[in-house]
């Protein structure tokens, strides 16, 4: 376990550095600039840490990175606007800490990324619909943002397993894309501003296994094929009706 108390600059002087963890270590400051400079990085982990500052917009010509993770800290600013160059970037974890501004549309052209998890932050504005056509990303985690606008329906529509978009400000309908190629492990939407019905053809999905539509603005009646879900993940919504509910 490494007890410093920053990560030192001169860390950028170990040109061949392929690994950093130093998860759970109390460590404070800010991560180093000269961190861009370790180009055989592969995995970066300072999750779990008392970190603050922005994320080092060098940290992008890290174009090997295949792990990130900086999830609870307190790192805050925006994210790198280009941080679609980190082409090898198979997983990003950046949750837990108070990062601000929109999500970057760049991030799309991260083409091996499987998991993106950004949820509890301050994020805000719409999510960009170029995030549905990532054809190897599997877990979406945006929830406990301040993320508006409507849900793109691409998103739904795409390859994705998990999707939380739970605790935002999202608002419209929720888009009829569901086909049967939809395989969704988890699919939150709870607590947001939705309207109008759950769309018939979720009942065409191939799975979808939790499903919480709760604390919204929903109508209409709920899909046949959902009458064996608890009912809590339609609570708290204008007039949804069927089972698990009252009858329509």
């Amino acid at each position: 376990m490494c007890h410093c108390h920053q990560i030192p600059r001169c860390i950028s002087s170990l040109s061949f550095l392929r690994i950093i963890d130093l998860t759970g270590n109390r460590i404070s400051g800010t991560l180093p600039a000269d961190i861009g400079k370790l180009r055989y990085l592969s995995l970066l982990s300072a999750a779990d840490n008392l970190i603050t500052g922005e994320i080092p917009a060098t940290l992008t010509s890290l174009t090997g990175l295949t792990h990130l993770d900086l999830r609870n800290n307190k790192i805050r600013g925006p994210i790198p606007q280009n941080m679609g160059q980190l082409q090898m970037l198979s997983r990003a974890f950046l949750s837990g800490n108070q990062i601000t501004g929109s999500i970057p549309g760049s991030i799309c052209h991260i083409y091996r990324l499987v998991d993106l998890d950004l949820s509890n932050n301050h994020l805000s504005g719409p999510i960009p619909e170029s995030l549905g056509r990532m054809s190897v990303l599997s877990t979406l985690k945006l929830d406990n943002n301040r993320l508006s606008g409507s849900i793109p329906g691409r998103l739904l529509a795409s390859g994705i397993n998990e999707l939380n978009l739970s605790h935002n400000m999202l608002e419209g309908i929720i888009p009829d894309a569901f086909g049967a190629s939809c395989y969704f492990t988890l699919l939150d939407l709870s607590y947001n501003n939705l309207k109008g019905p759950i769309p018939k053809s979720m009942s065409s999905a191939s799975y979808i296994g939790y499903v919480d539509f709760s604390h919204n603005h929903l109508c209409g009646p709920i899909p046949n094929s959902y009458g064996n879900t608890d009912a809590s993940s339609f609570a708290y919504n204008d007039c949804l009706c069927g089972k698990p509910l009252k009858a329509c």
